[in-house]
């Protein structure tokens, strides 16, 4: 296939986030509501100006990253490092995502740990568009970003639901085809439930049933998971597409029409929808009342290292920016994928661990993995797995000292062996808290040094107690009408924020 005119590219990636705006706007009302709902049109008097949504928020503070530090130089501490202080949604798994960094569960740890009931929910999936117009018509790529993103608040079907859209609107850039789209959406991501899912709304449609017979389906061979999951969310965004039959309007309003989490899916089939057929294709009385402004929700836009976009035009043009810086490292970037079903990219995702941290030394790679958790317990035995991979360019050795906690005690005190340049080396080791009660959090020091560095670097691992309880006091400060709340339990931060209601 030949490269998309730099036209035709810009109105896809203007009618993505155009159609974003649109879906999130017309499905904000009823979020939350598990009935079906019955509309046909905005509900709510708009002024040109869409509804602020954090389904857009994230990826604003993804693009300043790229932006600022390179999008090929991102890994998953520039993502944890940033949300803590950029991402102040004091709500579900952003929340926990941030708690987990501050404790130094960097992800994918911290989209793993203490997450349990989120870490398959639709917090992620909702953000792909970004990495699908960065790397549009290549869905592979499109996919080891969306890990990144979505590894930092979910693990699962929480990030394989990323996967899922981020590869559906890289290839929706050069193919229209709605089945062969789901295909394609379908090939990176592993059986499960979420798989189940949207195949069952796909046989669904291919036997016929009216749409409101596929949802309620849906619903119930997911009840015991409940509602806002991925696996309830992205087949209602499906049925959208399928029973939309390529029509905006409609197609927008049935994946509210099946309600839940109704501003998500309808934002995401809007995107969709709008890469398909572009900005300019769009029914005005659908743009007209959005507009083309940006509004957020959820940023702490003093901790970012750019101002983001105030427009959707200006989005698109900074995107293509980054486009053009990648095409100039690598002429190839600007080149749509040869096979967007291939798979080979995404079972290498599928078998990454959920519990491992990274740690880029620049002479080396170190990454620790927590088979069992990064949890600790009296006098109990840790597991753990370092990795290494040398960056320097002529083999050497590696060695390795700890410097414990009093009363810790370990395998292997100090460990060496040799590396080749840019292989692989990875050793199991255990170590051992002392036979008493510990503190919430322990942090173990490793000493790394390469060749015959006098100065070594030192990493730092958590460990939380197993059974500690975590309370984080929340930092509340007056901003005008609004209150700015940091680091707080949710029911801290809604009865501050009852309280502010009753001073007002």
């Amino acid at each position: 296939m030949k490269p998309l005119s730099e036209d035709v590219l810009m109105d896809k990636i203007r009618g993505c986030f155009l159609g974003k705006n649109i879906g999130g706007t017309l499905g904000a009302p009823f979020e939350g509501k598990t009935e079906l709902n019955d509309i046909d049109f905005y509900t709510q008097k708009l002024d040109g100006n869409p509804l602020p949504n954090d389904d857009l928020d994230l990826q604003l503070l993804w693009l300043t990253l790229a932006e600022y530090y390179g999008l090929e130089h991102l890994t998953s501490r520039h993502f944890g490092e940033y949300w803590i202080n950029g991402m102040i949604g004091p709500w579900g798994e952003y929340a926990n995502c941030r708690w987990n960094c501050l404790e130094g569960f960097f992800p994918p740890l911290s989209g793993s740990c203490e997450n349990e009931s989120l870490k398959i929910s639709n917090g992620a999936w909702i953000r792909s568009e970004i990495w699908a117009c960065l790397f549009a018509g290549r869905p592979d790529d499109a996919i080891r970003y969306a890990w990144l993103d979505s590894s930092c608040d979910h693990s699962g079907d929480g990030i394989y639901a990323e996967m899922f859209t981020a590869s559906l609107e890289a290839a929706a850039f050069y193919c229209s085809d709605i089945r062969e789209l789901l295909k394609i959406g379908l090939s990176k991501i592993p059986a499960g439930r979420l798989r189940e899912s949207i195949e069952l709304t796909i046989a669904g449609y291919d036997a016929g049933k009216d749409w409101k017979t596929v949802r309620n389906e849906i619903v119930a061979h997911n009840a015991d998971i409940g509602w806002f999951q991925a696996a309830v969310d992205i087949p209602f965004m499906v049925l959208a597409l399928l029973y939309g039959e390529g029509d905006f309007g409609k197609t927008v309003c049935l994946a509210v029409n099946c309600g839940d989490d109704t501003d998500c899916t309808a934002a995401t089939a809007g995107s969709i929808l709008g890469i398909i057929q572009g900005a300019k294709a769009l029914p005005e009385k659908w743009t007209k009342p959005v507009g083309d402004g940006i509004a957020t929700l959820s940023l702490n836009q003093f901790c970012m290292p750019l101002p983001i976009p105030k427009t959707v035009s200006e989005l698109t043009r900074r995107i293509q920016r980054l486009r053009k810086i990648a095409e100039l490292r690598d002429p190839l970037a600007a080149r749509p994928a040869d096979d967007f079903l291939s798979s080979d990219a995404a079972k290498e995702i599928w078998q990454r661990s959920e519990h491992e941290l990274r740690f880029d030394l620049l002479f080396a790679s170190v990454s620790v993995d927590y088979p069992e958790g990064p949890y600790a317990e009296q006098g109990k035995e840790v597991h753990l797995k370092l990795r290494v991979i040398d960056s320097i360019l002529e083999p050497g050795v590696i060695r390795m000292r700890w410097l414990l906690p009093e009363g810790w005690s370990c395998a292997s005190p100090e460990m060496s062996f040799g590396v080749r340049p840019f292989c692989l080396a990875e050793l199991e080791t255990t170590v051992t808290p002392p036979d008493q009660p510990l503190p919430a959090m322990s942090y173990l020091h490793l000493e790394v040094s390469s060749a015959e560095r006098a100065c070594p670097a030192v990493i730092t691992i958590p460990l939380r107690a197993r059974s500690a309880v975590s309370f984080r006091r929340p930092r509340v400060y007056p901003s005008g009408k609004n209150w700015f709340l940091r680091n707080g339990s949710m029911r801290a931060q809604q009865a501050i924020l009852d309280q502010g209601k009753q001073e007002k």
